[in-house]
């Protein structure tokens, strides 16, 4: 076995250093058989490649969720709330604008807007929201794919138009939330009301046409199959081919605390370890080698395995996430600061620069 790891890490530094593709075999021989620190090091060779491995990004932003209110009901999810409950709650205008003065008062320099799929507002609602967030001067980065399929299929327009008039309303870039795992056997398993694979992907390729830059996620450590995952990273890399209009990507282990799928029957209880999400992490920056940015998850992982995990492929830590509800309703609770996240990287022996969504430097 020994051997044969080492036979691995040397065919695959020879094909990172003549540009070689990794092949979807190759992905899954160095996952069963290639141990952590080697996968570090291929990962962080392809990082070096890429930028000056000396310097790691991070944005200074605001997530805010207008909704807990959806109809979805994903069995990962302990943020969202039924229709029918009686706590949930709509975001106001003046909550919404006191966040973003909030925000821009430390430094950011974009919104990351999302929220549950509500049954009863109207496009009109959204297009408003957009309008009066652009009219503060910061970047939106706003609703997901699932979120654009919900308004395309309360307002009866195609996906098509409802891009169009948030981008007339002002809408920057959109956020790679909702992905999970892009296979609908999954997908059936633990959100069958949520938009298909195909439609996701679909989304996302619209977007880029229409000159919408996009970040790509994914949510592992539930009940996917390692070749699932596969999956997932190979319609990413298709599409990236396509139309080159993926920034960034993001991989998180699922929180499954609070969660409908924890408290099924079988109560099991889903947790990754750091060891399975830096070989995550690493394979990926190996596999998605036409993405140039891969984002640490210090929001699950805390701050240590983040830290680590700029040996691991990832260049940029990612947001320092003044709010953050989804994550910590299952249970997950990590708060960083700026000054913190820039301490973290320079620990590491790096240095930090602040970035807006496209990646320029600020």
């Amino acid at each position: 076995m020994e051997h044969r790891a080492d036979q691995l890490f040397d065919q695959q530094y020879s094909n990172l250093i003549n540009a070689k593709r990794l092949t979807d075999d190759e992905f899954i021989g160095l996952y069963h058989s290639l141990d952590l620190v080697s996968l570090g090091g291929l990962a962080n060779l392809v990082r070096q490649q890429k930028h000056d491995h000396k310097i790691v990004t991070y944005v200074i932003d605001r997530n805010i969720n207008y909704t807990d209110i959806c109809i979805s009901a994903c069995k990962f999810c302990a943020f969202y709330k039924g229709p029918e409950h009686t706590q949930g709650s709509v975001l106001s205008k003046d909550e919404l604008l006191e966040k973003i003065d909030q925000t821009k008062a430390l430094g950011g320099t974009q919104i990351l807007l999302q929220g549950g799929l509500h049954p009863d507002l109207p496009l009109s609602f959204y297009e408003t929201m957009v309008r009066d967030i652009k009219r503060t001067g910061m970047h939106l980065h706003g609703f997901s794919p699932p979120e654009i399929c919900h308004f395309a299929s309360i307002s009866g327009f195609s996906i098509d138009k409802v891009l169009d008039r948030l981008i007339e309303a002002g809408l920057d870039s959109i956020p790679g939330g909702g992905a999970e795992i892009l296979c609908d056997r999954v997908r059936t398993l633990t959100a069958p009301n949520k938009c298909s694979a195909d439609q996701w992907i679909a989304v996302m390729e619209m977007a880029h046409k229409k000159g919408l830059r996009t970040t790509a996620t994914m949510m592992f450590g539930h009940v996917e199959t390692i070749e699932e995952r596969l999956e997932h990273l190979r319609r990413l890399r298709e599409l990236q081919d396509k139309t080159g209009g993926f920034t960034a990507f993001i991989p998180w282990p699922f929180q499954s605390d609070n969660t409908p799928l924890r408290t099924e029957e079988t109560n099991q209880k889903f947790r990754t370890t750091g060891y399975e999400y830096l070989r995550m992490l690493a394979l990926s920056r190996i596999y998605l080698d036409n993405f140039d940015n891969i984002q640490a998850s210090w929001v699950t992982q805390g701050p240590k395995v983040a830290q680590l995990s700029l040996m691991f492929g990832a260049n940029d830590f990612g947001s320092t996430m003044i709010e953050e509800n989804v994550v910590a309703a299952a249970g997950v609770s990590f708060l960083l600061s700026e000054d913190e996240i820039k301490r973290l990287i320079e620990d590491a022996g790096m240095i930090p620069r602040q970035r807006r969504m496209d990646y320029s430097l600020i």
